[in-house]
């Protein structure tokens, strides 16, 4: 991976979830600095008890990412201790089943809306400054398949996950001269504990690991992804 990797400051959203413990231990072996954020401080720090050797020391704390009041002093200790911020990946998000699309709450819209939406405005308007003062950075968020399409009972999902797309390739245009990549992963199912709860009789070697998808940002975030600007890798596994 990069040369630099040792060096780089990481932070991390969603990160005591199934994908967030994959890519921050991806992160954590090539070396770098961590700062991991989720909602839940004793669950963060129960999940990363004992977290990855030889990275320098990770930075843990709780905030609500849909918050731009709870993410502002959040990010302030973290450029406070790091100096920098080299890779921001945004994994928080939610899924979950809904109405149909004519008998939709607005407390459902609203609630996807801002866990899959607002959520990368609110966390990225704290770290982008910062990356347009140093003249790089790499930003990859966590997006879906999904987001390709509607499907019954998922409208506001869907919808969120195309708006949270839609976030990534704007917010690229405005700063990929500036040295900044902006891109997500979009995943199919992905094979975590929960979903295989939710799912017990399906086939879940057809899904895609939370390894792989560790894999993918970290290629998103390395320098051989310099010339990727605005896009959305998809993740099928063998769905």
């Amino acid at each position: 991976m990069d040369s630099t990797a040792a060096r780089r400051h990481v932070v991390i959203t969603g990160a005591a979830g199934a994908l967030g413990r994959a890519v921050a231990s991806r992160f954590a072996a090539e070396g770098a600095r961590l700062a991991l954020i989720d909602r839940d401080l004793q669950h963060l720090q129960s999940v990363f008890a004992h977290p990855e050797p030889d990275h320098g020391g990770t930075l843990l704390h709780a905030a609500d990412v849909t918050s731009d009041t709870a993410m502002a002093p959040v990010a302030a200790a973290i450029l406070d201790a790091f100096g920098t911020v080299d890779v921001l990946v945004h994994v928080a998000g939610g899924f979950e089943m809904g109405e149909a699309t004519h008998a939709m709450s607005r407390e459902s819209w609203m609630r996807m809306m801002d866990l899959n939406a607002w959520s990368f405005v609110a966390v990225t308007s704290h770290f982008i400054p910062a990356m347009l003062f140093q003249r790089h950075g790499k930003v990859v968020a966590v997006s879906a398949r999904g987001a390709m399409a509607g499907a019954a009972t998922m409208a506001a999902y869907a919808a969120s996950k195309s708006a949270l797309q839609r976030l990534v390739e704007s917010l690229s245009h405005e700063v990929r001269g500036a040295g900044i990549n902006v891109n997500s992963v979009a995943p199919s199912i992905l094979d975590t504990p929960a979903n295989r709860q939710a799912m017990p009789s399906v086939d879940h070697t057809r899904w895609v690991s939370t390894g792989a998808a560790a894999r993918a940002v970290a290629f998103l975030a390395s320098d051989a992804a310099e010339a990727v600007h605005g896009q959305h890798m998809v993740l099928d596994g063998l769905s």
